[in-house]
């Protein structure tokens, strides 16, 4: 299950600390400080007005529902809510930041030390959060090499964001992904975050630094930037902790810089030297009022938080009986374990899971659709399993029901009826046809009574051809067992 870096069994006297940003984008329906849209848009610049295109003179005005996601987060991740926080101007002069600023929250952000417990194979262990604060997104740069010019789009300008920044508290990549995994599920879960990694909705920047382990100071850490993948993110630490023990055993410093992704080659590059907090020379935004978060603006969001991941991950296991696995794949897989859900409603059957996690997710990879575009519904899931469970169809006639219905969105029972895949249940039938099968084949029947057992496959086998596939297998089995006996 574990992903042990492979370099620290050549150098087990190294020790790694990993230590996360998230961007977390909040599924507003305006920006954080206007009343543009917060929405994708593949028109350039259409959802931009004063404020977000940074015009001077012009006045934000915060959108309350950000405080409330904020908040929100702080009580899944039980950080301590401050009762005032503040917003600062951070300073950087890019393209894709019309202000010359970001407004952000500095030395009083709206949420501090809080945890996220993740699920490692040496058990529970929680990660430490620093802060939790908010502030406005910049906009894209768009390069075209080919025509030597880079273009700015303004869109994403003023879109909410909440920054959750972890202690180095994380030793390996399969840490990082878990807790990445792990705060994706209770961002969607509180339904302020679509969770998103390829168009930019939940963004990582990884710190990574590794020192001796009788250091008792951390080691220089490197920043790994826009990486849109757990497997990407988890091969760059990879690839970083190599890089940078080797570099220190070959006697070489480790530079504060800030680093992208290869996919192509699969090496860590620079992109540029890394910033302190003094290059940004922050200072309190004169424009924005402090905010004042009370006990009764807490309670109000309190009451309203659903099943937070941790407490769905217990209540598979010890309530609904699954293995940590299925669990897993389900948490992993937010609109399967929505899926799960809507079809227990229908049935409490043990197969309901494993047909969701083979046959349905298997269908939708193969045939490149989500789940809302599939046919099969959750009570038709339900209405196939019950079927299997009442023995109406065997397992092979439940995947051509299956297989029709998914394509269709026809009813299964129907599609047992229309296609005559109802199981022959009768014994006393089954019974007649084997008889006469062992009948058919007296050279088979007599090497099976001489201690070839293993032919008992190909009685069965030839059974359910007889019953071009709707007999039951165990009952064959255990009738060809009396009587080849």
């Amino acid at each position: 299950m574990t992903e042990k870096l492979a370099i620290l069994a050549q150098y087990p006297d190294y020790a790694i600390n990993i230590g996360i940003e998230v961007h977390v984008q909040l599924q507003t329906k305006s920006k954080i400080f206007c009343s543009c849209p917060n929405s994708v848009d593949q028109t350039q610049n259409s959802q931009i007005c004063q404020i977000c295109a940074g015009y001077p003179g012009v006045l934000p005005v915060l959108n309350h529902q950000v405080i409330e996601s904020a908040i929100a987060v702080g009580l899944a991740t039980e950080s301590q809510i401050a009762p005032i926080s503040k917003f600062a101007r951070k300073h950087y002069f890019y393209p894709d930041l019309p202000k010359n600023y970001q407004i952000t929250q500095d030395k009083e952000p709206i949420c501090e030390f809080g945890k996220v417990k993740i699920q490692t194979p040496e058990g529970p262990k929680e990660i430490r959060l620093i802060r939790i604060h908010i502030e406005e997104d910049a906009g894209k740069n768009i390069h075209a090499p080919s025509q030597n010019i880079s273009l700015v789009n303004l869109n994403r300008t003023g879109t909410p964001l909440l920054e959750i920044v972890s202690f180095p508290d994380i030793t390996s990549s399969f840490e990082a992904k878990q807790y990445l995994k792990t705060l994706r599920d209770i961002v969607h879960a509180l339904g302020i975050c679509s969770g998103n990694m390829e168009d930019g909705a939940f963004r990582a920047d990884t710190n990574i630094s590794v020192r001796k382990k009788i250091a008792t100071e951390m080691g220089t850490r490197c920043e790994l930037k826009n990486i849109n993948s757990f497997k990407f993110i988890g091969d760059a630490v990879e690839y970083e902790v190599e890089r940078q023990i080797k570099l220190l055993e070959k006697g070489g410093v480790v530079r504060q810089e800030t680093r992208l992704w290869d996919t192509k080659t699969h090496k860590t590059v620079v992109m540029r030297s890394k910033e302190e907090a003094a290059d940004y020379r922050y200072f309190l935004d004169p424009d924005l009022p402090w905010i004042e978060v009370t006990p009764a603006m807490i309670e109000v969001v309190k009451a309203q938080l659903p099943e937070l991941p941790d407490a769905k991950f217990q209540r598979y296991i010890t309530v609904l009986g699954l293995t940590e696995y299925e669990a897993e794949v389900l948490m992993d897989e937010p609109e399967a374990a929505l899926y799960f859900e809507v079809a227990r409603k229908f049935t409490n059957s043990r197969q309901l899971v494993n047909w969701i996690l083979r046959d349905l997710l298997g269908y939708l990879k193969e045939q490149k659709i989500t789940l809302r575009d599939c046919k099969f519904t959750p009570k038709r899931m339900a209405e196939l399993v019950d079927l299997l469970d009442q023995n109406v169809i065997n397992n092979h006639a439940a995947k051509t029901v299956f297989e029709q219905a998914a394509k269709t969105g026809e009813a299964p029972s129907a599609l047992v009826e229309s296609l005559g895949l109802k199981q022959i249940g009768s014994e006393a039938e089954l019974e007649q046809m084997a008889q006469e099968l062992i009948a058919q084949n007296p050279a088979n029947v007599a090497e099976y009574r001489a201690g070839k057992t293993k032919l008992i496959g190909f009685f069965v086998g030839q059974m359910m051809q007889k019953t071009q596939g709707r007999g039951n297998p165990q009952i064959i089995q255990k009738i060809l067992l009396k009587l080849l006996s």
